[in-house]
């Protein structure tokens, strides 16, 4: 049955990109016009088993995004905060309507995504997780998820790993389809408030005294 899904997955995913070219193009225009050269934002992130894949996006923040946050005297590079300086213009109105996303439909295609599954984190934080956490990697992640549907942003990692791990253990073509509709009927919704993080701020600060304490024994 997984096989056969995913097979349709893919499948799906292409005729989407076929149906929404006009969209996708009108898009990446905007954003070229907007904010200038690189229209996408590529970035390794960890696939099913932790296999890392290049995801695509459409960009919706400056090209240092990840560099600004130390000067910004932000912890968590990949998180955000309240009226995030480096969300560009053009990509608040991208990321509140997840047009941002619609590049990762080539994922899907390719095989390394799903329409539905975890979405996939960013490789230093996916370095951090316990056993427990892994257990989100048992899956192709997805464009959207059981997490997204159930807060999105608003919820911590906590909480996401919680509803990912529920997610696996309870997956069905048929949750697949509910949360794709749920998905539908939320892109057009008001920005949710900021939930700032601190499971990765914590994980990442001890991964990086770690080898301090190791050369100090």
């Amino acid at each position: 049955m997984r096989l056969i899904w995913n097979g349709l997955n893919r499948l799906t995913a292409l005729l989407m990109i076929i149906l929404l070219a006009p969209v996708i193009l009108a898009v990446a225009a905007w954003i070229r016009i907007s904010d200038g050269k690189g229209v996408l934002f590529v970035q390794d992130r960890a696939g099913k088993d932790g296999v890392p894949f290049r995801m695509l996006k459409f960009r919706s923040m400056v090209h240092n995004s990840v560099a600004l946050s130390a000067q910004l005297g932000i912890d968590d590079p990949f998180g955000l905060v309240e009226n995030d300086p480096r969300i560009t213009r053009c990509g608040r109105f991208l990321r509140r309507t997840s047009l941002d996303e619609l590049p990762q439909l080539i994922n899907v295609v390719t095989g390394r995504m799903n329409l539905v599954g975890p979405r996939p984190d960013v490789l230093p934080q996916v370095a951090c997780y316990s056993p427990q956490d892994a257990r989100r990697l048992e899956v192709k992640p997805g464009i959207t998820g059981w997490a997204q549907v159930n807060g999105r942003d608003d919820i911590d990692w906590a909480q996401r790993f919680v509803l990912d791990r529920w997610y696996v253990d309870n997956w069905s073509p048929l949750l697949d389809l509910k949360i794709l509709w749920r998905t539908a009927v939320s892109l057009n919704r008001d920005e949710p408030p900021v939930h700032v993080d601190q499971i990765n701020i914590t994980r990442q600060q001890a991964a990086t005294e770690q080898p301090e304490v190791s050369r100090a024994g």
